[in-house]
């Protein structure tokens, strides 16, 4: 499962719901992070997660701090049929029945551009919650302009790689996105975003949060392995193989920030 967790303003992505509920948590609970977890039951784990209002119910109930979801109906891309877009309502409704206390989406047009439209539909399904814009937003065809069209629609976050393959790659558009914005709404760089290049992104782009995959492999405990079935692991990815956060590194990024926010 897909978790953000998120420090005063500064954000970072765990891939383990266990890890919030294992005693070392506290350390998350203490330093005020911020938790996101993808809803989304239609596409592969490891690129998404899982739809589950059980999941919320059982993050709430372990930790003292905020969690938001993410609603997103199906890997690929922004552009959702009506058919999605009912589920993506339905989804955001019963994640405020089990008190989410944010959500993250993002839509698009046909050329690119924000769907305005749909976005305030789904802002008001949302209310009074406060909304991110994911990623969708590294796919539009004018950055500049889709940044305006956001604050006009009353979004509280961009999470953006900068319309690159990674923060790092895209930092000049962040640095520029950061400028434009003015305060007027929060740009968090995200993408590849690790101890090593965490300092270089936030001083050159004038961000205040960022949103990275602080997480670590570690080997399945079963003993018994059947080498014959795929249920949906890659080469990248084994069958075998558990995503979990790493609390190390959540510390080590968390120190970076602090010493540089």
């Amino acid at each position: 499962m897909s978790l953000i967790l998120y420090k005063c303003e500064v954000l970072c992505i765990l891939r383990s719901s266990r890890a919030t509920a294992h005693p070392r948590a506290d350390s998350f609970n203490s330093a005020q992070w911020q938790i996101y977890f993808t809803s989304s039951a239609l596409c592969p784990f490891e690129l998404f997660g899982l739809r589950s209002s059980g999941l919320l119910q059982v993050v709430k109930e372990s930790v003292r701090i905020p969690v938001y979801v993410m609603i997103r109906p199906r890997a690929g891309d922004f552009l959702y049929s009506d058919w999605e877009v009912e589920v993506m309502k339905r989804d955001i409704e019963q994640m405020k029945i089990h008190r989410a206390d944010g959500l993250v989406f993002g839509a698009l047009t046909e050329d690119g551009r924000i769907d305005t439209e749909l976005c305030m539909e789904l802002l008001a399904a949302s209310r009074p919650l406060p909304v991110t814009f994911h990623r969708a937003f590294d796919m539009v065809h004018d950055p500049a302009v889709a940044l305006e069209a956001l604050i006009s629609l009353g979004f509280e976050r961009i999470l953006t790689s900068g319309c690159d393959c990674s923060a790092l790659e895209g930092l000049p558009v962040i640095k520029r996105l950061v400028e434009q914005a003015k305060d007027r709404i929060v740009i968090m760089p995200g993408g590849g975003i690790t101890e090593r290049n965490l300092q270089r992104i936030l001083e050159a782009s004038g961000s205040q949060e960022f949103h990275c995959s602080a997480r670590s492999s570690k080997d399945s405990t079963m003993k018994f392995r059947n080498s014959n079935v795929n249920m949906g692991g890659s080469l990248s990815i084994p069958e075998y193989a558990v995503k979990v956060a790493d609390v190390t590194k959540v510390r080590t990024l968390n120190a970076i920030a602090k010493n540089i926010l």
